[in-house]
């Protein structure tokens, strides 16, 4: 087996790898959608450019890549490292020496990202790839993230008294900032421990009232109340394009961008109501998938979104010595 640099002449050869893991994927999580073109797989031949990338071959036939975006500042924004990341599609192996092509291309990849300053190193793999996970695992990793989709079918209404479900428009959604400290508190807390910057009421309205982010909340309904008046329990926030895979640019999919409730209202079932009530919002409009991502780090996400999605891939990232940089 020969590791050689990934140029643009291995994107095709890897591309058809890519399809073959993906389609695999899919006989395990039925949620997954088909994906007819490999269009919209990451551009590999562009992500050649940064020279950072690995192929694996056995004579003329490729049997793995790794590659991963440029080496960015402030890796999980919560870091003082630089990281490299292989998203889901960038890095992948067949044949059936896959363990070890996957260790020799980190071991190849790896000396590179060190050498670009890169500490963090975090790869996507799909979730049902035990052997390969279980590779990187002895080679330092660890998982980070998960990525889950289902369909936008219409699940019954689930009843939950006291409290009233709403889509808020317009600047209405600015009612949504405060939980957005609160979800940063949690974050931060062990055993999730990723401290953010906190962002501000004006960078908060700058960010979100130009934008097609949609938010839908469960209030704690008074009858005796006016509507104004009512007090927010949770919120669930959407933004087409904004996951971290190529399935979030399918069309007719929307993902999660945030969601919380306060701890008083939870094991009521709230939030599955809330959830249930934005898929049949979007069911109505056409929409035919709903992704989101989290933090597997995170009990609260782990507890709750493998339930109502279909798991498809688990993020793992190693933490080298920054020793080892200089």
């Amino acid at each position: 087996m020969d590791i050689v640099p990934f140029t643009a002449a291995c994107a095709a050869p890897a591309l058809h790898i890519a399809r073959q893991l993906y389609d695999r994927e899919r006989e395990f999580v039925k949620e997954l959608p088909p994906v007819m073109s490999t269009d919209l797989f990451p551009d590999l031949a562009g992500m050649a450019k940064n020279g950072l990338g690995v192929a694996a071959y056995n004579g003329d036939e490729m049997v793995g890549y790794w590659c991963v975006l440029d080496p960015f500042a402030n890796a999980f924004c919560s870091t003082d490292a630089v990281g490299v990341f292989s998203p889901m599609g960038a890095n992948g192996a067949i044949g059936p020496a896959r363990e070890e092509t996957y260790a020799k291309m980190y071991q190849a990849g790896a000396q590179k990202w060190a050498q670009a300053g890169a500490s963090s190193h975090a790869v996507c793999l799909y979730a049902h790839d035990a052997p390969i996970q279980r590779l990187l695992f002895y080679n330092g990793f660890g998982m980070r993230c998960m990525d889950a989709i289902r369909p936008v079918d219409t699940p019954p209404p689930t009843a939950c008294p006291g409290y009233r479900l709403q889509e808020l428009t317009g600047n209405d959604r600015l009612a949504v900032q405060p939980f957005s400290h609160l979800l940063d508190e949690h974050m931060a807390a062990s055993p999730t421990f990723l401290r953010r910057p906190a962002e501000s009421a004006a960078a908060f309205a700058a960010r979100v009232l130009p934008s097609s982010v949609r938010y839908f909340a469960a209030f704690v309904h008074q009858a005796t109340a006016p509507q104004k008046q009512e007090q927010i329990a949770a919120f669930l926030g959407l933004e087409a394009g904004s996951g971290e895979t190529f399935l979030t640019n399918l069309p007719h999919t929307q993902h999660i961008c945030g969601a919380y409730c306060l701890p008083g209202h939870r094991g009521k079932g709230l939030y599955q109501s809330l959830l249930y009530y934005t898929l049949r919002k979007l069911r109505q409009e056409g929409y035919t998938h709903l992704g989101v991502d989290y933090e597997s780090i995170n009990p609260t996400a782990l507890h709750f979104w493998p339930k109502h999605f279909g798991v498809y891939t688990h993020s793992l990232v190693r933490r080298i010595d920054e020793h080892s940089l200089e």
